[in-house]
């Protein structure tokens, strides 16, 4: 039985300070491959040092990455960039990147070709929007969504189903909820597709998250910055 992913993604919150404090935490762990963190840019290099010091398996990702593979595109960032300075994946379209800053899904297939030929892991965000949902349209969103990964090989990449209704609201879909829209991912794309879930996981509801059936593994937001609270997350892990 293959472990479950525990991914934390960091948004645009730390300090060298909180960097060095957390990831030490962690590191006493001894935490393995199926743990990562994905930081902002500045201290992707910082993090990665701490990192090999301990001779740690824990993997380091970004959250974002250019489409682009070089050239004169100021304030962006290459996959090569990011694998040059020790990164092993990084995430793709989440609904953050979708609201915020308009990226579409041609946007994001462009960019998970980018992290592909960067030798990146690509953990590509799917989900619907409330109304969506509310209007009976959450399966044709994510369809339209998953069309970036056609003729991807399943094991070059995983997605996180990440229902914008619940990112960063306090609000976890049920159990129920999740295992229809994980199946209907695995349904679309590969019965092997590693399906994590993200939407406010923190260590009091991870454990029913990760226990679902077709949940491979969970994209963990505001409580990754707390190392008690990740590794609660990450011991409810298989």
């Amino acid at each position: 039985m293959l472990r479950q992913y525990v991914i934390g993604n960091w948004k645009m919150h730390g300090s060298v300070g909180q960097i060095r404090s957390v990831v030490r935490e962690l590191l006493r762990a001894g935490l393995g491959t199926n743990v990562a963190l994905c930081v902002p840019y500045p201290y992707i290099a910082l993090t990665k040092s701490l990192l090999m010091e301990a001779e740690s398996a824990l993997q380091l990702g970004a959250q974002d990455v250019c489409e682009y593979h070089i050239g004169a595109y100021t304030g962006e960032v290459s996959a090569a960039m990011l694998a040059d300075v020790g990164c092993e994946m990084v995430i793709v379209g989440h609904s953050e990147r979708r609201r915020y800053f308009g990226e579409s899904s041609e946007t994001a297939a462009r960019k998970v070709r980018a992290a592909l030929d960067g030798g990146l892991f690509p953990v590509y965000c799917v989900g619907e929007t409330l109304e969506q949902r509310q209007s009976g349209i959450a399966r044709d969103i994510i369809a339209e969504e998953l069309q970036v990964l056609a003729g991807v090989p399943t094991s070059l990449y995983a997605v996180a189903y990440e229902p914008s209704w619940a990112v960063g609201t306090g609000v976890v879909a049920t159990p129920e909820q999740i295992a229809e829209m994980h199946a209907f991912i695995k349904g679309t794309l590969d019965a092997r597709t590693r399906v994590l879930y993200g939407g406010s996981v923190k260590g009091d509801n991870a454990g029913q998250v990760l226990a679902v059936d077709g949940v491979d593994g969970v994209l963990v937001g505001g409580a990754a910055l707390s190392a008690a609270e990740f590794l609660d997350i990450c011991r409810e892990a298989r």
